[in-house]
């Protein structure tokens, strides 16, 4: 159960300097983007939820609301800030680049911003990476490409070293753009700073194109990533109807987490089979997957199949021993296995089979963002920057129950989101595909 502690955002110390938005906020309706610092935005959204807590309402456990402070820590004048995007590419990372370096530079005036070129390593002196200067002339365009103009790498470095260069360069401020790897190396960065008695500030703008982050509504590039992968969905389906027998299987993002497949197969509504890692499956047997398969082709001459990479690990074999440079298992290609599976059951099936496979995961990484995620980006960049620019540290800035909040570090990492097979979401999806509960 979360406690009122766990929602707590460390503080760099008292904030007083004047902001450069307050006659901005003095100018503002009641209310209106202005952050009463007493405020909390509740964690639980239910009466029930709130009741069996059997609190009062001061005591019941919420965030931080996110937004300008009047009074904040740092003087722009003398402030350096530096951003580093680190992990797989997302849609969205040069949209939170540039608004992170355009909400510094126009409204706080700090006019110096740092980027550190290619992750963590950008620090690390052995690798000779580039440093950017994040000029509003710089940025300007960047968020109508895809990718990361700092570029990425995965993998942590040493927490020393990267506070050295911090120091070195004058940095009191460090954006951090990045998933669970990234934001567990924030937590090392952190800790080398209050060792060493440092005012750094280091604010997590988090990344992950599978939404796992937990604490936040959704993650930037999220929606544009199920949108484009609906494509995929689409053209299986046409591929599909095409052909005797035919059979369009799909492979998408998701290691352990199957929301882009579900989000994905409803909004286009031609898959006929949601594969996911939260939700184990059999290929064998009268109602297992294949049996499945085979009756839906016999029932409407073609399937679509729609498959999270994470799914289906355990029928592969022995898992894996190798790592990736972020320490993540590296997975065995559940999408070609289920294709050679099919294609043999067919096979003894003495059955016709025309099967195509898709696995559209880079094109879709690489993409821009879409509108509505072009517009998350910036809000929580902006958030980004008021909150380190109050001196917190050690937190993200996300959205919850449709509010922008801070959440503390070690609450984002502490547990990965994940589709509940009980919930509302795999229910809709069970009920758009007609799939049973399970495959036994």
């Amino acid at each position: 159960m979360i406690e009122a502690s766990d929602l707590t955002v460390k503080s760099l110390g008292t904030c007083r300097i004047d902001s450069p938005l307050a006659p901005l906020l003095a100018q503002r309706v009641r209310s209106f983007h202005n952050v009463d610092e007493g405020d909390k935005v509740l964690f639980d959204d239910t009466m029930s939820a709130m009741t069996a807590r059997n609190a009062a309402p001061n005591e019941l456990p919420g965030f931080e609301p996110a937004g300008p402070r009047r009074k904040i820590f740092f003087d722009p004048s003398k402030t350096r800030a530096g951003v580093v995007t680190c992990g797989g590419l997302c849609p969205g990372f040069n949209d939170v680049i540039r608004a992170l370096a355009m909400e510094l530079y126009y409204r706080y005036s700090v006019k110096k911003v740092y980027g550190f070129c290619n992750g963590y390593q950008g620090f690390i002196a052995k690798y000779g990476r580039d440093v950017l200067d994040l000029t509003p002339e710089f940025v300007s365009h960047i968020n109508e490409q895809g990718g990361t103009v700092l570029g990425t790498s995965r993998g942590q470095q040493d927490p020393g070293e990267i506070v050295d260069c911090l120091e070195r360069m004058g940095i009191n401020i460090l954006f951090i753009v990045g998933g669970d790897g990234t934001l567990r190396g924030g937590l090392t960065i952190t800790q080398e700073i209050a060792d060493r008695g440092l005012k750094i500030s280091v604010v997590g703008i988090p990344k992950t194109i599978d939404n796992d982050i937990m604490f936040i509504d959704q993650s930037f590039g999220f929606q544009t990533a199920f949108s484009v992968a609906t494509e995929s969905i689409r053209a299986a389906h046409v591929e599909a109807q095409a052909a005797p027998n035919g059979v369009g299987l799909v492979r998408l993002m998701g290691r352990h987490s199957g929301f882009i497949a579900c989000y994905a197969s409803l909004a286009k509504s031609d898959a006929n089979f949601v594969l996911i890692p939260e939700v184990p499956f059999s290929l064998e047997g009268e109602n297992g997957l294949l049996c499945h398969i085979r009756r839906r082709i016999e029932r409407s001459g073609h399937a679509v199949i729609v498959v999270a990479e994470g799914a289906g690990q355990d029928l592969i074999g022995k898992a894996s021993n190798e790592t990736d440079a972020s320490g993540n298992v590296r997975l065995t290609d559940i999408g070609m296995y289920l294709k050679q599976r099919i294609t043999d059951d067919f096979r003894e099936a003495g059955l016709e089979l025309n099967l195509k496979y898709i696995d559209p995961s880079y094109a879709i990484r690489s993409v821009a963002a879409n509108p509505y995620d072009s517009v998350y980006c910036i809000r929580l960049a902006h958030n980004a920057v008021h909150a380190a620019m109050s001196g917190r540290t050690e937190m993200i800035v996300g959205r919850w129950n449709a509010r922008f909040v801070h959440v503390p570090m070690p609450l984002a990492v502490r547990q990965r989101n994940q589709v509940d097979p009980n919930g509302d979401l795999w229910m809709s999806v069970l009920e758009s595909t007609g799939q049973p509960p399970v495959f036994r």
